[in-house]
């Protein structure tokens, strides 16, 4: 080794210099600050779907929502009843818009069943229950009482139709298709964001092909590709639940989708909010 003429009278000196050269010079190459390391990903971020409030109604603050949807060009309403809320009711019926106020039709016993979503197709209203694993079916005209299913689904959520098959969720990432007539699973589809399950699917509801879903215990709606699974759009909607909570501070999380195909217009509301929203989509 060749010592520098300037370390020959101080030799510590030349090792400790000796050193810091050999540490700086081994150490980790430092990243370029404007380069990303080789195999990053750029996150995707799914798309928001725009929307304005055009319309705003009163809603029954004791309503615990579980189902949301337009028959026969009248707003139908479900509710639960939580053991923690005695006033509470498993209720369906009409929504007076005036008022809002439920008309109820029919009503369950809550302390064998707690009310999950509805759905009418081909004449009969289907209800689910939470954890019962039984469905019930009504007249969708008389609400009489037809009969009642079992599904294998531990819990029993959200209720909607393609026109064709009944669309169940169950507070997973899980949708599961039914056959109206017998009520026998004739698909399941697995719900995605970006390559993450998207759980806690709620509410339902079937707009213009895509099925809408509220996710529990959030205000955010996410628009499904019922023949991928994969969410293509969502909708964030805090402010309703800001200025629903201003009003009323029950209030929960938001819970039901109503789309109106005759009129062309959706409505939204959530658990004891004050309002019903009538929202349009911007694009």
């Amino acid at each position: 080794m060749i010592i520098p003429p300037v370390f020959k009278h101080n030799k510590n000196l030349f090792l400790a210099a000796f050193a810091c050269f050999i540490l700086f010079s081994c150490g980790p190459e430092q990243p370029a600050k404007d380069k990303k390391p080789a195999g990053t990903q750029v996150e995707k971020r799914t798309p928001l779907i725009p929307f304005t409030v055009v319309n705003k109604f009163p809603h029954d603050t004791t309503a615990y929502t579980e189902g949301f949807l337009f028959h026969n060009n009248l707003l139908m309403e479900s509710t639960g009843a939580p053991e923690y809320l005695p006033y509470a009711r498993s209720t369906f019926g009409f929504v007076d818009l005036e008022t809002g106020k439920l008309n109820v039709k029919v009503e369950i016993d809550k302390q064998k069943y707690f009310g999950e979503g509805i759905v009418v197709l081909n004449n009969l209203l289907y209800q689910l229950t939470y954890t019962n694993q039984v469905g019930f079916l009504y007249d969708a005209k008389t609400f009489q009482k037809k009969g009642q299913f079992n599904y294998a689904n531990k819990e029993g959520w959200g209720l909607t139709t393609d026109g064709k098959y009944l669309i169940m969720s169950d507070g997973t990432n899980i949708l599961t298709f039914l056959d109206p007539i017998d009520q026998k699973v004739i698909k399941t589809l697995q719900v995605s964001e970006n390559g993450y399950a998207s759980d806690r699917l709620n509410e339902l509801e079937f707009i213009k092909g895509y099925i809408y879903a509220n996710l529990w215990m959030t205000n955010t709606i996410v628009k499904i590709d019922p023949t991928s699974g994969q969410v293509v759009e969502k909708m964030e909607m805090d402010e309703l639940v800001v200025e629903s909570r201003a009003k009323h501070k029950s209030s929960l999380e938001m819970n039901g989708i109503a789309y109106d195909s005759i009129n062309d217009k959706v409505l939204v509301t959530g658990k004891f909010w004050p309002y019903i929203y009538e929202i349009k989509f911007n694009r």
